[in-house]
């Protein structure tokens, strides 16, 4: 297959996703507990079951890991990664600033990410040698001089350890706090590709995560990378920076190295 032709099936599980969860949005269904205490609904269930129902008559052989349902082997080199409702708890708040993520990982990188809003129907999508585009029109990242003047997010304090917390907030020293944004999940990312937040930096996210979230930072002239600033890949930790202007990453990785 050709990445326009990887392109349209993502675009497909995108629509299928969006369909299985438009009817529940704002409806009061009620959400679960998962082990790890992370909300699920129905809506995360169909909407994974849907993109999956469709990879396995397209891409039988690709191999597929999802947040709700794991991981099915593959007998190539190719792995589909999905997040039905990226931002559960948004969701089930009636906050249409959650997203569904596709991406596709080849070798254990990704190269080729979509993150599509069902319900202002917005959509990122990032592919390797392709700038991103947002709604079919291309998308830069903002320049960015001096970290003092950035504007950083992350999803909320409660997702770091102490640990993680304190590096965090050495970095959020740096940056102009006072635009701080909390909340968001991946619809921050989206936000960076489009020039209007500058960094993102989170803890112990997951590979459906992030896996979706790199091609579309990185094709919009972003970067994004680990906290000690190597490429993200399917055996990576979990924290997570997204710098819009790469310019600044030498900076950001000092401010978050300082000792606590």
């Amino acid at each position: 297959m050709t990445m326009n032709d990887d392109i349209a099936l993502a675009l497909r599980l995108a629509d299928a996703a969006g369909a299985a969860i438009r009817p529940h949005f704002r409806s009061g269904i009620g959400s679960e507990r998962k082990q790890d205490a992370s909300p699920v609904t129905v809506a995360d269930r169909e909407a994974e079951e849907a993109m999956r129902r469709i990879l396995t008559a397209e891409v039988p052989r690709d191999g597929v890991i999802g947040e709700e349902f794991g991981e099915k082997p593959g007998e190539t080199n190719r792995q589909w990664v999905l997040d039905p409702i990226d931002g559960t708890v948004s969701f089930i708040a009636g906050r249409p600033i959650f997203g569904t993520l596709i991406a596709l990982l080849v070798d254990g990188f990704p190269v080729l990410g979509v993150i599509d809003q069902p319900i202002a129907k917005e959509r990122w999508i990032g592919a390797s040698g392709q700038p991103t585009t947002f709604n079919g029109a291309p998308v830069r990242t903002a320049a960015c001089k001096d970290l003092a003047d950035a504007s950083i997010a992350t999803t909320g304090p409660h997702y770091f350890d102490d640990h993680q917390g304190a590096h965090f907030m050495a970095l959020a020293a740096r940056t102009d706090h006072r635009r701080m944004v909390m909340g968001g999940d991946c619809y921050n990312y989206g936000l960076l590709a489009c020039g209007h937040i500058d960094l993102v930096c989170e803890a112990g996210l997951k590979l459906y995560d992030f896996a979706a979230l790199v091609p579309v930072v990185e094709g919009a002239g972003g970067t994004m990378c680990d906290w000690n600033g190597d490429p993200l890949h399917a055996g990576c930790d979990g924290h997570v920076l997204a710098i819009g202007d790469p310019a600044r990453l030498e900076d950001v990785i000092e401010a978050l190295a300082c000792d606590h």
